[in-house]
């Protein structure tokens, strides 16, 4: 039994948003890594552009920043550099204006440092796994997989409890800008350009801003220096201090990206379960605790794609990219790419070695919040199988309207206890 089959028809527009509400065009994907690897993609809405399919490629290309820079946006749609300097987070610069940001805050979300959350995120999951798994019948996203990284984030970031579901809230404006549920600001379905100077082109940006500049205040006031804010307002070693739209970029990334991804990769491991009731022994035998967190993280491949931007001219399986061309590393399809990845579209939570790209490998990249996401779905998934005897679907499971995010945003499920 298979968790999820694609349904596209092999030709499907990758640009339309729309397309992904069905689950990601997995036979798209699998027939432009057979036919066409480094495709000319059609775009309606803005400059089209190459999208590169295969895992090899993209693991590549992806540890070529010379080649392809972030420094010009790293989503799909088009943007004026005014805009691209209004909206820009560190994710969309290239050395050393990268890593003179990330060395700021790396500390805090290094393995070591991480590891040192285990208590605090297991003590978390008991919280709400109880509170959810006592209904019954429910909607995982919302009930599991929404509520541990909110909270988490809280403790890094340093944000008060109080105010995590109105942050998560507006999170979600930002990075699912193109789902309606999300926003009444859809971003292809703009007939105002109001907003383009704001992170996502969104009026949650606006307001989240101000929630960080009131926030810095309050805890300035207060002497706390905890959380990863007060990192990144420390001056550099040059005695430079990030601008202030630098840092509400930041915060508004933080926001989104730190909730998002991890949220979208729980709902993926429970919608697995769901399907593939075998997994579920597997957990709680301890057989797989050190390799299902990447499995699962594979599987969701909660990012689509990144995009990066040409800097000369070079060829690539015989295509020429110019410079100054959008080139797209759809890492939803490297992640199922059937010559790097045995059945990929089976869960198989053993899986060693398991190269999947979701963390960004082999560039400059990497994400930040890797060690806290194997973390946080390994401890889940732990103490999720102390307390149930089965868990199977209870009703449609709906996925995000995006291109750029792939998540379930209501799995609905039906859970045993112990």
């Amino acid at each position: 039994m298979t968790v999820w089959t694609p349904t596209d028809d092999g030709h499907a527009d990758l640009t339309s948003h729309d397309t992904f509400t069905q689950g990601a065009p997995h036979n798209t994907f699998a027939r432009l890594r057979r036919e066409d690897p480094v495709h000319w993609t059609e775009y309606a809405q803005g400059e089209s552009f190459w999208s590169l399919t295969r895992h090899e490629d993209i693991h590549t290309m992806n540890g070529r920043p010379d080649l392809l820079s972030s420094a010009r946006g790293i989503r799909m749609e088009d943007q004026s550099y005014e805009e691209y300097l209004a909206r820009r987070t560190f994710q969309e610069t290239d050395a050393p204006e990268h890593m003179t940001t990330r060395v700021k805050v790396a500390k805090a979300f290094s393995k070591n440092v991480v590891a040192g959350f285990e208590t605090a995120i297991r003590d978390l999951c008991t919280g709400i796994l109880d509170t959810a798994l006592e209904k019954g019948t429910f909607d995982a996203t919302k009930e599991i997989a929404r509520e541990l990284p909110m909270r988490m984030l809280g403790r890094i970031v340093g944000l008060p409890d109080e105010d995590l579901p109105w942050l998560v809230e507006k999170g979600d404006a930002l990075i699912a800008n193109t789902d309606p549920d999300f926003t009444p600001h859809v971003l292809d379905k703009l007939t105002t350009d109001e907003f383009r100077m704001m992170p996502f082109n969104s009026p949650a940006g606006a307001e989240l801003f101000v929630y960080a500049k009131d926030l810095m205040k309050r805890k300035e006031a207060a002497g706390d220096t905890s959380g990863v804010l007060h990192m990144i307002l420390q001056p550099g070693h040059d005695g430079s201090v990030m601008p202030e739209v630098e840092f509400r970029n930041f915060f508004c990334l933080v926001v989104a990206a730190g909730n998002d991804t991890t949220r979208y990769s729980i709902a993926a491991g429970l919608q697995a379960l769901a399907h593939q009731p075998e997994l579920l022994p597997l957990i709680q035998s301890g057989a797989v605790d050190d390799t299902m967190a990447d499995e699962i993280i594979r599987w969701a491949s909660p990012t689509s794609y990144f995009r990066r931007t040409a800097t000369q001219d070079f060829d690539l399986h015989g295509r020429q990219i110019k410079k100054g061309q959008k080139v797209l590393y759809w890492f939803a399809s490297a992640n199922r790419d059937e010559t790097v990845f045995e059945d990929p579209f089976r869960v198989n939570l053993a899986r060693n070695p398991n190269k999947h790209l979701a963390f960004g490998q082999g560039g400059p990249h990497l994400c930040l919040g890797m060690w806290l996401a194997r973390l946080e779905v390994r401890v889940l998934f732990q103490e999720l199988a102390k307390r149930i005897k089965s868990i199977e679907p209870a009703g449609d499971q709906k996925f995000l309207r995006s291109n750029f995010v792939a998540g379930l945003k209501n799995l609905p499920v039906r859970v045993t206890l112990q």
